[in-house]
């Protein structure tokens, strides 16, 4: 497991150099005037001696090697510089919004394992059947929604029509305290729609592992031995049947990041996505280059826990092979 996790810690080191360099890149020939975006208004009036002036402030008057090379020393040094836009060290951007963010998709995914196991798990037991035809009906319908389009039904049902959770934000109107009601009142209706987004996938992938797991020799075995469908079910056909939803849990990190990006800015989640946009928006490339290296980490790490779950689940991986 070691010699599995430092391999990839090796392999991160040069991927995440290149993303930084590709963000770089793709924000240098941004149709976007960083400088402008900096000086808002004031920029419509400014002198063109004043513009090449804060040109030279920013840094973005250098060759775009130079402006990354500069970026990352300075990261791997522990400063990740400041947000041209934001007006704060990219450090304290990350920090203050962060949490939020990981609050939302953790709890989001949790909804998505959590409901996406158990109703593949009772659709498994009865292929064909009145609940595996609803539930794969709705999964495939809601495969193909997008989750700001799930965002804005939710909100026009549960928050304007029957008024019963609050649309958005992270505390009610006009309160200048956090308290943990609070947040847990606004946490549902964005969490819910990002896990509901997230759910088709879990949920095809156990009900067809189950499915197969129970059609084997052993489960059939067991069932000969008298064994309760229960711990049939549970004790040999789970355990077959979730290995490939374990693969799945990395795979889907990519899209979680995106759907909660979109679920934060649908709902005002004080999350990390209003930086993103406005970074993207604004070629604030320190902003910018951090946000995609914690994005393309947290990807990585998905695709280690997968393979570290999958190992742990199933004694025939061999971590070190």
């Amino acid at each position: 497991m070691a010699r599995m996790a430092g391999r990839r810690v090796l392999f991160a080191v040069p991927v995440l150099g290149v993303v930084t360099f590709g963000v770089f890149a793709v924000a240098a020939a941004s149709p976007f005037d960083p400088v402008k975006a900096y000086a808002g208004t004031a920029g419509l009036t400014a002198s063109q001696e004043n513009l090449d002036q804060l040109r030279a402030n920013l840094g973005v008057d250098q060759p775009l090697v130079a402006r990354w090379w500069d970026w990352l020393a300075s990261a791997l040094r522990g400063d990740l510089g400041d947000s041209s836009v934001m007006r704060q060290p990219v450090a304290d951007v990350i920090a203050e919004r962060m949490g939020w963010s990981v609050l939302l998709a953790a709890t989001a995914f949790l909804v998505a394992i959590l409901l996406g196991t158990g109703l593949g798990v009772l659709a498994a037991r009865r292929p064909g059947g009145w609940l595996d035809r609803c539930v794969s009906s709705a999964a495939y319908t809601l495969e193909a929604a997008p989750a700001f389009w799930l965002g804005l039904l939710a909100i026009w049902f549960f928050a304007l029509k029957l008024d019963v959770l609050p649309a958005g934000g992270l505390t009610d109107a006009g309160s200048d305290v956090v308290t943990f009601g609070q947040v847990a009142s606004h946490l549902v209706l964005p969490a819910a729609v990002l896990g509901v987004s997230q759910l088709p996938w879990f949920f095809l992938y156990v009900r067809q592992g189950v499915a197969d797991a129970l059609a084997e020799d052993p489960v059939r075995g067991a069932r000969a031995r008298g064994l309760s469908e229960r711990t049939v079910l549970l004790g040999h056909a789970l355990r077959s049947g979730m290995l490939p939803m374990l693969t799945l849990i990395g795979s889907r990190v990519p899209e979680l990041i995106t759907g909660a990006l979109l679920v934060e800015t649908v709902f005002s989640w004080p999350g990390i996505a209003a930086a993103t946009v406005e970074a993207a928006t604004s070629v604030d490339f320190s902003l910018l280059a951090a946000l995609t290296v914690l994005a393309t980490a947290a990807v990585l790490l998905g695709n280690l826990l997968s393979d570290l779950l999958y190992g742990l689940a199933d004694p025939r991986v061999a971590f070190d092979g």
